[in-house]
């Protein structure tokens, strides 16, 4: 079988199919032409487009930056406008100052530093805008105004402290002190010239109210003037204001106590009395000006200056009580250095004893560089008190060993030299504890032992003199009796005084027998001429017996006896024994002589004379008209010539 040719159309192809897509070939390829003919275009309008909008951008730009400008314009307007209206307060904020400033701080304080501090504020605001070409004038005037009320502050902060530092009224400072160290009137002085001198040992001397120079209202004040000071680079003139303040209340308290600058022939010259005061009235100050200078001023300044710098505190407190303190203790040196006498050894000692006492508090107040020339003054002065009271120890010594007072007691009594010495030692003894610290301020001893030395001399300077004394009585009896009378007072003193323990039980025991040894030597020279007058040797020693004894003999003895005694009667009833104790015991002794012996010779001799004429002319006295008359002695019935012993 023939192959057969395929059918073209069998294969879904015919010619009109064929034609078709190749029509639709033809169109696409139309098509893609116009479209590329169309993107062409396109192309090219947009290309158009870039062209023309940047030359529209170019020429929009000036138009963009005139806006921008504008707009910067119009923020630096509304900038310059505040700026302006800030520029505006600040002038009427200085207006506003300027009223207040020029006004001044006193009535206002609180409102004053704000006008200040707004000023400062002012100030530096117109200095970190120098631009300005009003900034200068609005800075001077600023500035002007902050210096005038620099000088009000520093005015008004004198013129405060000023007010408060007036000088204190002696009252008023006393009064902080307890009754029993509080000043009283001159003291009465002995008539031997010690005072009577009321001294406490057991006081507690570390009470003292200070007084409120400051009110607690003022000090807020003060803080606040003081501080603005210190901001504003016044800090040297506050210390300066407050160290004028502090020595001129400091001074005037003082010269309003009494204490002055005086030299030593300013002390000589002045009466006694008038200088214990002045004494009396420096001693008390002492003790409070120590406390007042840490108690007053001084604590309110650290209270209102906390911020202030400690060096300059010291250097100022230092400075501001020089002058107070130089004047306290240049009294206390004239004092030490002029003519040394027995009375001042208790003041010198009352001196040193204060001053002992605050040296710790002065070293502790002056504890810094700057107070090293007080604290060594203060050391100066107590160093020289002890000094000065050790020598009048000496003084006192050879005062009472040499004392040439001729004028002596007629009766025989206790010397005014022997009451003064020990009075003196009585007092001494007031300051035991003082004069054993004394004794150590020069060189290591027992203090104990130096002071029974001292007291062990002094009495035997007194006996001494005593004994020289006593000679100067023509009647060797009176003689005893002024021994008798001076040494028992010395031993009755001391047996009832602190001494005691110093001198010991035997001192006094040697010395009460040396008081029986004058009464012993009295006896034998005043009665033992009238008793002979009253023995007579008969022949063969019967004592009973009046063999060989004549009338004529009897009344001669009889008539001695008589003169003999009414002479004694007559001197002796004017001597004086002012102790009682003694008085009566030296009576009896006598009595217990004389009664027995007289009664023994009337007994034997009487009947010769009473069978006689005139018997009451040789027997004038019974025994008990002689115990009578005995009882009359030693008592001083005329007044008796002294005078003040001076040492």
């Amino acid at each position: 079988m023939a192959k057969e040719v395929p059918n073209q159309n069998a294969l879904g192809f015919n010619d009109l199919s064929m034609e078709t897509l190749r029509d639709k070939a033809t169109t696409m390829r139309n098509c893609l032409s116009r479209s590329q003919l169309i993107t062409d275009s396109i192309t090219a309008i947009l290309g158009s487009f870039d062209i023309r909008l940047s030359a529209l951008e170019t020429a929009m730009r000036p138009t963009q930056i005139k806006t921008h400008a504008m707009r910067r314009a119009h923020e630096n307007i509304d900038k310059t406008l505040k700026f302006a209206d800030a520029v505006l307060i600040q002038f009427d904020l200085v207006k506003q100052c300027e009223g207040v400033i020029l006004k001044g701080p006193h009535e206002d304080l609180e409102t004053y530093l704000g006008a200040v501090n707004r000023l400062k504020s002012i100030v530096r605001f117109f200095s970190t805008n120098k631009n300005l070409k009003s900034s200068i004038g609005v800075i001077t005037q600023a500035t002007t105004l902050l210096q005038k009320a620099s000088l009000m502050l520093e005015e008004e902060f004198r013129a405060l402290l000023s007010v408060y530092s007036k000088p204190v009224e002696p009252d008023r400072l006393l009064d902080g002190l307890p009754s029993s160290l509080r000043p009283v009137a001159p003291s009465a002085t002995h008539h031997e010239g010690v005072r009577k001198h009321e001294h406490n040992k057991d006081v507690d001397t570390t009470v003292f109210t200070p007084p409120t120079l400051v009110p607690p209202r003022v000090i807020p004040l003060l803080h606040d003037l003081a501080q603005e000071m210190f901001q504003t680079g016044q800090q040297q003139q506050v210390f300066n204001i407050y160290r004028e303040a502090r020595s001129a209340c400091m001074e005037g308290s003082l010269r309003k106590l009494g204490v002055e600058k005086l030299g030593k022939d300013d002390v000589q010259r002045m009466q006694w009395e008038v200088l214990e005061a002045k004494i009396g009235n420096w001693i008390h100050f002492v003790r409070i000006a120590v406390r007042t200078y840490k108690n007053t001023i001084y604590d309110v300044f650290l209270h209102f200056l906390p911020f202030a710098p400690l060096g300059g505190l010291s250097l100022t407190n230092a400075e501001g009580t020089a002058s107070s303190v130089s004047l306290l203790l240049s009294f206390g040196e004239a004092i030490a250095k002029s003519k040394r006498s027995p009375e001042k050894l208790f003041v010198l000692l009352d001196m040193y004893e204060i001053m002992k006492e605050v040296q710790p508090e002065f070293n502790s107040t002056f504890s810094s560089l700057s107070g090293a020339e007080i604290r060594e003054s203060v050391s100066a002065l107590t160093k020289r008190l002890a000094e000065t009271a050790q020598e009048t120890f000496v003084d006192f010594e050879e005062a009472v060993e040499k004392d040439a007072t001729k004028t002596a007691v007629l009766d025989g009594t206790v010397h005014p030299l022997t009451s003064y010495v020990i009075n003196y030692v009585k007092f001494l003894f007031d300051y035991q504890s003082t004069l054993k610290q004394l004794f150590l301020e020069f060189e290591a001893v027992d203090p104990d032992a130096q002071l029974a030395k001292i007291t062990t001399r002094i009495m035997q300077a007194l006996q001494n003199n005593l004994d020289g004394k006593s000679k100067q009585y023509k009647d060797q009896a009176l003689t005893q009796v002024f021994m008798m009378n001076n040494i028992h007072y010395i031993v009755r003193s001391v047996r009832r005084s602190e001494a005691k323990d110093m001198l010991g039980d035997d001192w006094v025991q040697i010395h009460r027998r040396v008081v029986q040894q004058h009464a012993n030597q009295y006896k034998r020279i005043s009665w033992s001429k009238i008793l002979q007058a009253l023995t007579v040797q008969v022949a063969g020693g019967d004592t009973n017996s009046t063999a060989g004894v004549s009338r004529a003999m009897v009344k001669e003895r009889f008539k001695t006896f008589n003169t003999q005694f009414e002479d004694l009667h007559q001197k002796q009833s004017q001597w004086s024994v002012p102790d009682s104790e003694l008085r009566e015991s030296l009576r009896l002794a006598v009595a217990e002589v004389l009664l027995p012996a007289y009664r023994s010779f009337k007994k034997r001799f009487g009947p010769m004379i009473e069978g006689g004429k005139n018997p009451g002319k040789y027997i004038r006295f019974t025994p008990e008209d002689l115990e009578r008359m005995l009882a009359e002695f030693f008592e001083g019935k005329t007044i008796h010539a002294t005078r003040v012993l001076g040492l």
